[in-house]
């Protein structure tokens, strides 16, 4: 019988390429997972909101001022100017409904930082102006209501397709804009 005669390596383990190779999917997952739990860590999320149960009451009673902007058949226009400085209101309502000022809300559907809101006054009948500077955004939940918190109406805005809105009282996308 004959033997055959493999020569033997004698170069080390971590000298050779197969062990390095085999661990590195292991240590690019571990790398991941490093740097994921770093991102967690250091972002907060803004979108949870503590007392979820008391926010979904106020949500209700704010479909209230909805109902009541339609039993009053309003509507509006919001008109911006340049780069979203200059607005103007044109509200569709019985006069009895249309306040001396207004309260204009433009809403971030992710970061409430960016929330503004500003109070515009009356320039005619059924008419008002403000002034406003919105950070670059590519979308916006716009709402108006009158001071004393009676109706409120609301939508979306693209600020790239449009430089106008209509809004209106339907609870459509009210409940993702509460802030």
């Amino acid at each position: 019988m004959s033997q055959s005669t493999t020569p033997i390596s004698t170069v080390p383990w971590y000298r050779q390429r197969w062990p390095w190779l085999l661990m590195l999917g292991p240590m690019v997952v571990v790398v991941a997972g490093l740097t994921t739990a770093a991102v967690a860590v250091r972002t907060q999320d803004a979108l949870v909101n503590d007392d979820y149960y008391k926010r979904g009451k106020e949500i209700n009673a704010e479909l209230t001022r909805d109902n009541e902007a339609t039993r009053l058949k309003m509507g509006a226009q919001v008109m911006f100017g340049e780069g979203g400085r200059d607005v103007r209101v044109m509200l569709q309502s019985p006069v009895a409904a249309a306040p001396d000022k207004v309260r204009l809300l433009m809403l971030h559907p992710t970061l409430s930082d960016r929330d503004q809101q500003v109070e515009l006054v009356k320039s005619g009948e059924g008419f008002y102006m403000g002034k406003l500077t919105l950070p670059a955004a590519a979308h916006w939940f716009v709402r108006l209501e009158d001071i004393s918190g009676r109706w409120r109406l609301q939508s979306q805005w693209k600020p790239a397709e449009d430089n106008v809105v209509a809004l209106s009282a339907s609870a459509s996308g009210g409940q993702a804009a509460d802030n």
